[in-house]
């Protein structure tokens, strides 16, 4: 499955952004879908995951309250809302795919496939 992150861009702080990843290639029905961010000399990290059913959000403390994580499998698309956004948002927002994983996790290890990443940037 190839994955297209995009909706990124430059914001200010307090801002929203819905950052989308369109899947070719096959269905996502059967994927927990994934956002992950990286900033330069970061490991990347997790950012928020939904379960194949569109079911079980799971969030990073830092952006739980302030992003919604969901899909729309007939549109073989995620998207990620972020609201209130911060300087600590600033990172390329990475979308990634797992194949039916019994329960959303949070680690990248269990993501098979990636995006190229949206750079966001959160001015002060």
């Amino acid at each position: 499955v190839q994955l297209q992150a995009s909706g990124g861009g430059l914001v200010q702080a307090g801002g929203s952004l819905r950052l989308s990843c369109a899947a070719s290639g096959r269905t996502i029905s059967s994927y927990t879908m994934g956002w992950f961010r990286q900033t330069p000399g970061k490991e990347r990290e997790f950012v928020a995951a939904i379960n194949w059913r569109g079911g079980s959000p799971l969030y990073a403390d830092s952006v739980k309250g302030r992003a919604t994580i969901s899909r729309d499998n007939a549109k073989n698309t995620v998207y990620l809302q972020m609201n209130s956004l911060k300087p600590g948002d600033t990172a390329v927002y990475y979308c990634a795919a797992a194949w039916m994983l019994p329960t959303v996790v949070p680690a990248t290890g269990e993501y098979n496939y990636w995006g190229q990443g949206t750079q966001v940037t959160v001015s002060s």
